[in-house]
């Protein structure tokens, strides 16, 4: 009796893992042609989204400082211009609908910052220190739309709605009670996950992702590339004493630097159109070894609340 029950609930385990396979959208990434499969419609994220982004700015002091204030607005609706430009210029037309852009400074000392599903996008004083100039701070709010641009977060929460509640969803399906239970447990999982949406974590090649397409779309609006390898040798020295809430989870500083440098041809490709410049030039640094640089030469394949996350 135990091995038939132990083998029908292995046949209804398999079930939910079909049912949720085929469930949901397949979605392209820009830049990168990454594909991935979200459980979350943009309408549900949108929702979820806002309801955090307001509850978060409601605690929040917004920075007293009114041209560093005026830097992040500035260079954040640079990059967003550009971003809108190069989405409705080749077939994302569609995603413009679900941005509405939004740069804040706030009063914190962390070298950190976030975007929201949306374009709500969230800079930390103590994060300045480090970019220094528009262009090292066009390289955070370049990483940071990344990470809207490519659904990390609905595709985070798609991963948890998949691993945590297959068999929920399953018994509501098997159930066959309509939209009661199936229904009541999906809704329940969403709201669920959406109320702790800040603390989602991306994974590490998410992090890349964003670092690649951030680094792509700082050069479209017109900000040097090169300057992410010296913000990201500043970032490594900063964490050699302490340990900046972005890193957590994301790839190491000497792999970081080596991927971007294998970015950089493609990155300067667009600077060249967005400037005119013909003579620019990939910047080198001693930092990277040859092992290094081989390993990052494999493709990255892509796999919020944070300039990576808390």
């Amino acid at each position: 009796m135990m091995k038939k029950k132990t083998f029908i609930s292995r046949i209804v385990m398999a079930l939910a893992v079909i049912i949720l396979a085929s469930c949901g959208t397949t979605s392209t990434v820009p830049i990168t042609g990454r594909k991935h499969k979200l459980l979350v419609d943009d309408a549900q994220m949108l929702s979820l989204s806002s309801q955090e982004y307001t509850s978060y700015m409601k605690s929040a002091k917004a920075s007293t400082d009114a041209t560093k204030t005026a830097q992040v607005k500035r260079v954040g609706q640079r990059l967003a211009s550009a971003v809108e430009t190069y989405l409705r210029n080749n077939g994302y037309a569609a995603e413009l609908n679900n941005f509405k852009w939004e740069f804040n400074l706030v009063q914190d000392k962390s070298a950190n910052a976030f975007c929201m599903p949306g374009g709500k996008i969230v800079v930390y004083e103590g994060i300045l220190p480090l970019t220094q100039t528009d262009e090292g701070l066009a390289i955070v709010l370049g990483h940071e739309i990344a990470h809207a641009v490519a659904k990390h977060s609905a595709e985070q929460m798609s991963k948890e709605v998949r691993a945590q509640y297959g068999g929920q969803i399953l018994s509501g399906v098997l159930a066959a009670t309509g939209v009661s239970a199936n229904a009541t447990n999906t809704v329940t999982t969403l709201y669920g996950l959406g109320s702790s949406l800040g603390q989602l974590h991306y994974s590490r090649s998410n992090e890349s992702e964003a670092d690649w397409m951030g680094l792509v779309f700082a050069a479209m609006a017109g900000y040097d590339p090169n300057y992410a390898i010296t913000f990201w040798q500043r970032m490594a020295q900063s964490s050699q004493s302490s340990t900046p809430a972005f890193l957590s989870s994301h790839p190491s500083d000497a792999q970081r630097i080596s991927d971007i440098q294998k970015h950089l041809p493609e990155a300067l490709q667009y600077y060249r159109q967005a400037t005119g410049n013909g003579a620019a030039t990939t910047t080198t640094t001693k930092t990277t070894s040859k092992k290094a640089s081989k390993s990052s030469s494999k493709k990255t394949s892509g796999k919020g609340y944070s300039f990576s996350t808390k």
